[in-house]
């Protein structure tokens, strides 16, 4: 297994679905992290794709001048999905107790997952149905900083360092045959991350890792 059981555990063992009840129709990063994803998007996204958002919600922070030929939605609360306007369709699912995506083998382009990497209980199985889901050649883009809720992150994340986490999202790719190696994109905070945590200056470290499927 690519995690040991006590480092896929939770301070919070209770359901992630109670957790996520009621709607949070907030920014959980800040504007330079945003700005930062969206200019990714823009460079590695293809206008008339297909694009899942997975752990998605009210906002997907997508260039506003890209159309695409479908962006499908996945959360845990079904009003911060309903009021993303970039979301064609959504589904709610938990995935700490059924990683198995419900959609087709070689459906989509692009796979984006945006600051939730770190509630993954069993990341070995999700990005293993990112690789099912994806076109040859499609992208899996894996954005986070070190903000999170510390008590629903799995242990493996919570006690980690910045780069220990870098390594771990690495790990999951590499566990998985037939994605390309992972390239990392870094933008780094010049703020004491206890400061960060506080919300006193600088600004959110921004960290991606991105692979394609290969043909």
């Amino acid at each position: 297994m690519l995690l040991r059981p006590d480092q896929r555990t939770k301070l919070d063992p209770t359901d992630d679905t109670d957790f996520y009840a009621f709607p949070r129709l907030v920014t959980h990063v800040d504007d330079n992290f945003i700005a930062q994803l969206t200019t990714l998007y823009r460079d590695r996204l293809k206008p008339n794709t297909r694009i899942l958002d997975l752990m998605s919600s009210w906002v997907s922070h997508l260039p506003e001048e890209i159309e695409f030929a479908h962006v499908e939605g996945h959360g845990l609360n079904v009003e911060e999905l309903a009021k993303n306007p970039r979301l064609d369709h959504y589904f709610v699912q938990d995935l700490n107790k059924d990683p198995k995506i419900p959609l087709a083998d070689n459906e989509f382009d692009a796979v984006l997952n945006c600051v939730s990497v770190q509630y993954l209980q069993y990341p070995d199985a999700i990005f293993t149905e990112i690789h099912r889901i994806l076109k040859p050649g499609g992208i899996a883009i894996i954005s986070f900083s070190n903000r999170m809720f510390y008590q629903k992150a799995i242990q493996a994340w919570r006690e980690g360092t910045e780069e220990s986490r870098v390594e771990l999202v690495k790990s999951y790719i590499q566990s998985v045959p037939g994605f390309s190696p992972p390239e990392t994109i870094k933008r780094l905070s010049n703020t004491p991350g206890f400061m960060q945590m506080l919300g006193i200056g600088g600004n959110d470290p921004f960290y991606a890792v991105v692979a394609q499927k290969q043909a």
